[in-house]
């Protein structure tokens, strides 16, 4: 079977607090999803999509509890930098935009990454890697 699209759902509890999170950090909001449910960003050059809903909405709606990940990581997503210097930037926005730095900035073999999450907990990290 051909799998025609991927995106990603993921619970929150504030979503006025989330839009303005992924806005500062200058994400693409979704302009095709309206509600009061839930607000939507495209990330990177491929537009992969997240959707973010109120917690108990997307419980409701998938018959799944979700778990807390302000105490541990369910899925890490990754975000590639295009220079060392980018990444230090990124911490900089992160922070500024309220987001809570995980991992301090450091050099993995040839790359140099950090990691961060977002005000609901949920886990990113920002890498440069030659030639990626």
């Amino acid at each position: 079977m051909k799998t025609k699209q991927i995106w990603a759902n993921l619970p929150v509890s504030n979503l006025e607090r989330t839009a303005k999170f992924y806005e500062q950090l200058g994400f693409t909001l979704n302009g095709s999803v309206k509600s009061d449910e839930l607000i939507s960003f495209s990330f990177g050059e491929n537009s992969f999509i997240i959707n973010f809903f109120l917690k108990d909405i997307l419980e409701n709606n998938t018959k799944m509890k979700f778990s807390d990940v302000k105490s541990g990581n369910e899925i890490i997503f990754s975000l590639s930098a295009a220079s060392k210097e980018d990444v230090d930037e990124w911490v900089k926005m992160v922070e500024k935009a309220g987001g809570t730095i995980s991992t301090e900035p450091y050099t993995i073999e040839e790359g140099y990454t950090f990691g961060f999450s977002d005000p609901d907990g949920h886990a990113f990290n920002v890498l440069y890697w030659p030639g990626m």
